[in-house]
């Protein structure tokens, strides 16, 4: 078991609650048995790809985030995420009766020798550590992120937070590392049938609200204390993945708000409160 399978198992545990279906609701609903769901949530084993799928097709879920932590915990289970262990040193060998000619370089010009086996093992792990990097920010479906947003220059090195509090105002929560681990205070079903979920990251000292299932058009707004943040469902690719406003600031104990306002002309505005902390 290895902490990426827990917290797959985790997001899948949440995600079946939140279709208030039993294990043997799962196994009638599913190619999958009551058990094999048991062993799944519970991180016993690790589910097939078709099984995330098929808990995102019943939660009404986009798949993105959920098959994005499948495939890191799917490299740590099977071991290919491990870092390459260094060749072993060759055997010693007898002193030769005679001196031999210096060795020459390889036409092909490969290093040969210690020199070759180190270089392989440093390339070998720096691929790993790209890889692993790669995955990590693909596990982040930012696709509204304000393209004038500016990074600051430790960002793609460091997965720690970039803003707190009154730094964190109208900012994108995944740009400045807020978005891992956070807190959902709350989830709403909306009557059109789109979700609006508050979420609070404690190390940021910020909130915001993030949609999906929303029409074109649709917006959802986000108060705390401070301004109202909010975000529209822009094209067809918006509707079909997570979108976020941007954050404002929250504490321990402060009362947040979220509101949905549908595009249709006989929708009516929605909204839902939860206390942080």
């Amino acid at each position: 078991m290895t902490t990426e399978n827990d917290r797959l198992a985790e997001a899948l545990r949440e995600l079946r609650a939140r279709t208030g279906l039993s294990l043997a609701a799962l196994s009638e609903r599913s190619p999958y048995s009551k058990s094999s769901w048991e062993r799944y949530l519970n991180g016993k084993s690790l589910p097939p790809r078709q099984a995330v799928q098929e808990l995102c097709r019943l939660a009404n879920e986009p798949h993105g985030r959920l098959l994005a932590l499948w495939e890191i915990a799917e490299s740590g289970w099977s071991g290919r995420a491990a870092s390459p262990a260094p060749a072993p040193a060759p055997a010693a060998e007898e002193p030769p009766s005679e001196p031999r000619e210096p060795l020459r370089p390889a036409a092909t010009g490969r290093p040969r020798g210690r020199r070759g086996r180190l270089m392989a093992v440093l390339v070998a792990a720096y691929a790993v550590i790209v890889g692993g990097l790669a995955l990590v920010f693909f596990l982040l479906p930012d696709r509204r992120a304000p393209a004038d947003e500016p990074l600051s220059d430790s960002a793609p090195y460091s997965l720690a937070p970039q803003c707190h509090g009154a730094g964190c105002e109208g900012r994108d929560p995944m740009r400045l590392i807020c978005g891992i681990g956070p807190d959902t205070l709350t989830t709403y079903r909306t009557a059109s049938g789109a979700h609006v979920e508050l979420r609070y990251s404690e190390k940021c000292g910020a909130t915001w609200a993030r949609v999906w299932g929303a029409r074109i058009g649709d917006l959802v707004e986000v108060t705390a204390a401070g301004p109202t943040r909010d975000v529209r469902i822009k094209d067809t690719a918006d509707t079909e993945t997570y979108v976020y406003t941007p954050m404002t600031a929250a504490s321990p104990g402060g009362t947040v708000r979220a509101c949905f306002r549908p595009t249709a002309a006989d929708g009516e505005r929605e909204c839902v409160e939860a206390r942080v902390g």
